[in-house]
C-alpha cells in the first residue's frame, strides 16, 4: 500500500460506455477520486479497448490499439486506471502478452510498434500497471485508510458483489484476486460498513457477450444472477463493469419479461456505493439515471 502522504496519480481510461450509457459510472469516479485526494489525469485520446471482439477479427489489432492506449499512460509515466472489468480484462492481458513478447525480443512485439510508428503513435514499452479501480482502492489507497474517511456508514445494506468474468479470469499471471473465490469486494462493502451477501452467480458472465445474438440466453443468465442474489437477501447488487450493470439494470425490465417474474433489484456501480458512505449525493453520483430505481437502497439508508 502507497503512503498517504504521498497524493495517488493515475492516467484514467474511462472507456466508452461509461462515457456513454453509463454515464453516471464516469460520474461516479471523478466524484470518489476527488474525495479521496486521487488525481485522475483522463486519457483524452485513448481509443476504445474492443471488449474483446476486435481479436475475433485480429488479435494485432486488439494488440495494436491497445499497446497505444497504454503508451498514453506510459508517456504521462503513470500507472493507467480502469474501471470496467471488460477493460481491464482486455487491456491487461494485452498488456500481459506484450511484455512476455518484448522480454522475448520477438518479431511480434516490433511488428506492433512499427504498426505505432506508422500511425505516428508512441512505442508500447511495457513500464506501467493496467489496474482497476477496485484493486487501486485495495492496494494503493488501502482499506484502512478507506474506512477511516466513512462519514455515512452503510450499515444494514446488504450488497451482493458481481465481479464480472473479465475481471477474474482474463489475465493469466497479474491477477489481483482469487478468480475463483475472489474477496475484494466484499472487503469494500465491509470497509463502508455494509454486509456481504454471497450466491453463486457472483463470479460468473453476466450474460453481455451473448446478448447481440443470443439475447434469450443472455437474459435468462442475468436473470438467474438477480434471482439468486434476490433469494440470498441482496438489497442490491454491485459491479464494477458497466457492461454488466447494462445487462443487469438497463435492461432488467427485458429479463422480468423472459423469465416470467418480477425482479427489481437495484444494481449500483462500485465507485457509488464507496462514495455514498464517504458522504456524496446520490445526485452527485448519477443513482437517478438507473432504470431499476435506486430509491430502495437509499430509503434503507435514511436517505430516501
Amino acid at each position: 500500500m502507497v503512503s498517504q502522504s504521498v497524493p495517488l496519480k493515475y492516467a484514467y481510461f474511462p472507456g466508452c460506455v461509461a462515457q456513454g450509457a453509463c454515464g453516471e459510472l464516469h460520474l461516479a469516479t471523478v466524484a470518489l477520486a476527488g474525495r479521496l485526494g486521487i488525481e485522475l489525469i483522463e486519457l483524452k485520446k485513448a481509443a476504445c479497448c474492443g471488449s474483446g471482439t476486435f481479436k475475433e477479427d485480429s488479435q494485432l489489432l486488439e494488440d495494436t490499439v491497445n499497446a497505444r492506449n497504454i503508451a498514453l499512460a506510459e508517456e504521462l509515466n503513470l500507472p493507467m486506471l480502469t474501471h470496467c472489468s471488460t477493460c481491464q480484462g482486455v487491456i491487461g492481458h494485452v498488456d500481459e502478452r506484450l511484455k512476455a513478447e518484448r522480454d522475448r525480443n520477438s518479431p511480434y512485439f516490433h511488428q506492433v510498434n512499427d504498426l505505432l510508428q506508422q500511425e505516428g503513435c508512441l512505442p508500447y514499452r511495457g513500464n506501467t500497471q493496467v489496474k482497476h479501480l477496485l484493486y487501486a482502492l485495495i492496494q494503493d489507497y488501502g482499506i484502512e485508510a478507506i474506512a477511516n474517511r466513512v462519514t455515512r456508514k452503510l450499515t444494514g445494506l446488504k450488497c451482493a458483489a458481481f465481479y464480472g468474468c473479465y475481471l477474474l479470469r482474463s489475465q493469466k499471471f497479474s491477477r489481483d484476486d482469487n478468480p475463483f473465490h475472489p474477496q475484494a469486494m466484499e472487503s469494500i462493502f465491509t470497509a463502508v460498513g455494509a454486509e456481504p451477501i454471497y450466491y453463486q452467480g457472483r463470479t460468473q458472465c453476466c450474460g453481455w457477450p451473448i446478448s447481440s445474438y443470443a439475447t434469450t440466453e443472455s437474459f435468462k443468465m442475468a436473470g438467474k444472477h438477480i434471482q439468486e442474489a434476490i433469494a440470498a437477501g441482496a438489497d442490491c447488487i454491485v459491479t464494477p463493469c458497466p457492461l454488466c450493470h447494462l445487462n443487469l439494470d438497463s435492461r432488467q425490465p427485458e429479463v422480468e419479461k423472459t423469465i416470467g417474474q418480477q425482479l427489481g433489484l437495484p444494481i449500483l456501480h462500485l465507485p457509488q456505493l464507496v462514495a455514498l458512505a464517504l458522504g456524496i449525493s446520490p445526485q452527485e453520483l448519477g443513482l437517478e439515471r438507473h432504470v431499476v430505481s435506486t430509491r430502495p437502497v437509499l430509503q434503507k439508508l435514511g436517505m430516501g
